[in-house]
């Protein structure tokens, strides 16, 4: 049903926080592989399965904690829309507040922005200007690092508004489009890697 997955392990808080090959299996068993979605030579990793099951959205929450709790942050942020899966989720679990990065447009107050590639093209991300305050620890978060460019902007934002990023936390990581090139001495963590 989907490609096989293995952990990324890195830094001393992933392994105080590692997760049980059993639950990686459990994980990676609930997350459906798409060819050629949304074009040709691509492989989507589909969430909706897992995110249906009850106890597999729990369990992703618990070990994205555990991955991800070290760092002790004040914030996670997240970029919509498939930030917002998990996002809040794992900010409640850190007990931690959640800090939501939204395209133009989409937030009522004074905002600051950010431009970044996709695999597909090019977008624009804003948070509230009074979002963060200087030293807040922040945890960026997003369902997939793919080629980092989301996770690079939402770093951006975070640091425009005097927040420290004190880690970078996925559930998947597309391992072969190096998306930790763009996170280049960032701490990153994630639970499942595809190397394919």
């Amino acid at each position: 049903m989907s490609e096989p997955a293995r952990s990324r392990r890195t830094g001393p808080a992933a392994a105080a926080g590692e997760a049980s090959a059993e639950a990686l299996e459990r994980l990676g068993s609930r997350i459906r592989a798409i060819p050629d979605f949304p074009s040709a030579g691509v492989s989507f990793k589909d969430l909706t399965p897992l995110m249906a099951d009850a106890d597999g959205l729990r369990l992703a929450v618990e070990q994205l904690a555990a991955l991800t709790r070290e760092p002790q942050p004040d914030f996670v942020v997240a970029a919509e829309a498939r930030g917002f899966l998990l996002g809040p989720a794992l900010a409640l679990a850190l007990g931690a507040g959640f800090v939501l990065a939204r395209k133009p447009g989409k937030l009522p107050y004074e905002t600051v922005s950010a431009s970044y590639e996709l695999e597909y093209g090019t977008n624009t991300l804003e948070v509230h200007s009074d979002a963060l305050g200087p030293g807040a620890r922040v945890l960026v978060h997003d369902d997939l690092l793919a080629t980092g460019g989301t996770a690079r902007a939402l770093c951006e934002l975070v640091e425009s508004l005097g927040g420290e990023v004190v880690g970078c936390g996925f559930l998947i990581e597309l391992a072969y489009l190096n998306g930790r090139e763009q996170l280049a001495g960032r701490e990153v963590r994630s639970l499942l890697s595809y190397d394919c």
